[in-house]
């Protein structure tokens, strides 16, 4: 059964609600757990491990003496060592007094510096290592594409896919060289014909023809965006785009200048579906873009990707190989949102491009209707977020905590106790004018 009928029964709002718990939920036990464990190892106690605030539903006390609980609400997480006076792991000067050194070894306020530092950094790092498994393990069980480029399967087209077959090596298309997928993009620049079929050189069965096949990348939905144009208006993966304002569209590079000239204006599409023509009306929406050297570029667009007309032969890669491709992919998250912060804070791109627990769980619920792989793809990413944004310089946040024990490894004491307190509100204040912000955009954008 595909991922996304499993509650194909359920009106969307209780799917997108049921889609983001579960987001949450997976970020948040591995968010707590990193802080959990490693603090259990450094020989601080913790009190209550929470899944959720408010009425606990669910409780029990383990061995340790550590209350596991879970919340009725179910949108975020904590764990209150010895010694907190809450959840953001303030102290608290009453049940810390009295105690005897030994004692005070096992609160988070008596532990050594280093054990303090250790605990509140495992936080936001097994965020970031649940990214690299998530993406590794989607490279060894998805793969990566073969070597010399093998098509896997023809995509039907209304024009027809000609004779190319499963299972050819591709060495050219009109006279342009394909030795690997790399070659693709280079290869649909150079053509940009509105030829239904053109001429492949493939090797097959191990001789070597020339054989009419399909146009190398036409208008062929592979995938649609949550939140854009294309989705709120029905567009479908798979779906070919005939015609635009009754232009015809040979190849996706088309749609391109003809979608920015709109500016956002309606646009009437026919669409070709499974051998019937549909039309639809979309409007463009304004984008920000992140480029590679680091900028943005603002964009108009529909919100699809498209693909070629056959899907490359994967093979699966090694566990070292996987976890490489991990690692550079949640390293690619964290340097798109540093810079997509940045360009925020000096005005350079819009402020909706925040989202909001709004904004979030809506995503949440179109990724989990796009399949399992997209929707564990997802996760990875919000981990990844969550993790960076867990580590700014924020008091309340597990970045604020660290420069207060760099402040202390410095000065060899900690702030004081009114400085913490007076920090931890001004924090508090900035982490949720950061929520209302992100609310406002999800309204409001």
């Amino acid at each position: 059964m595909d991922f996304s009928t499993i509650f194909s029964s359920l009106g969307g709002g209780v799917f997108t609600l049921l889609a983001f718990v579960v987001v949450i939920s997976v970020i948040v036990a591995i968010h707590e757990y990193g802080h959990y464990i490693v603090g259990r190892w450094s020989g601080i106690h913790a009190d209550v491990f929470s899944l959720g605030f408010g009425k606990v539903l669910f409780s029990r006390v383990d061995s340790r003496g550590t209350k596991w609980q879970i919340a009725a609400l179910p949108f975020g997480g904590y764990v209150k060592f010895r010694g907190d006076a809450n959840a953001a792991s303030g102290k608290d000067g009453e049940a810390m007094q009295g105690l005897s050194d030994e004692e005070l070894r096992h609160t988070m306020h008596g532990a050594p510096l280093w054990a303090r530092v250790a605990t509140v950094a495992a936080g936001p790092i097994f965020n970031f290592a649940l990214s690299i498994l998530i993406f590794a393990g989607l490279a060894m069980t998805v793969g990566v594409e073969k070597t010399p480029l093998t098509v896997a399967e023809v995509i039907e087209l209304p024009g027809g896919t000609g004779d190319l077959r499963a299972g050819d090596i591709l060495r050219s298309v009109e006279g342009m060289s394909l030795e690997s997928g790399d070659d693709l993009p280079d290869t649909f620049e150079a053509l940009k014909t509105n030829a239904s079929l053109l001429n492949y050189e493939i090797t097959r069965d191990g001789v070597d023809m020339t054989v009419l096949g399909p146009q190398l990348q036409p208008a062929l939905v592979s995938a649609v965006s949550p939140d854009s144009a294309a989705h709120e208006a029905g567009l479908k993966e798979g779906d070919v785009i005939l015609s635009v304002d009754g232009t015809p569209i040979s190849y996706f590079g088309q749609l391109i200048p003809i979608v920015e000239a709109t500016q956002g204006a309606p646009m009437d599409l026919l669409v070709w579906r499974n051998g019937q023509e549909l039309p639809f009306v979309l409007q463009a929406k304004r984008t920000d873009l992140p480029l590679a050297d680091g900028g943005f570029e603002t964009r108009w667009l529909i919100g699809i990707s498209s693909r070629y007309a056959f899907t490359p032969a994967n093979e699966t890669t090694g566990p070292f190989e996987a976890l490489k491709l991990g690692v550079t992919a949640t390293e690619r998250v964290i340097t798109q949102s540093l810079s997509g912060m940045y360009h925020m804070i000096v005005g350079k791109i819009s402020t909706c491009n925040i989202s909001g627990p709004i904004g979030i769980a809506k995503v949440s619920g179109q990724a989990a209707q796009g399949g399992i792989d997209n929707f564990i793809s997802f996760i990875a990413i919000i981990s990844t977020a969550i993790g960076l944004m867990n580590l700014f310089p924020i008091p309340v946040l597990d970045g604020g905590h660290l420069v207060f024990y760099a402040y202390e490894a410095v000065t060899g004491k900690p702030p004081s106790d009114a400085w913490m307190r007076g920090l931890m509100t001004v924090g508090l204040g900035l982490v949720l004018s950061l929520m209302s912000l992100g609310i406002f955009t999800d309204l409001f954008c």
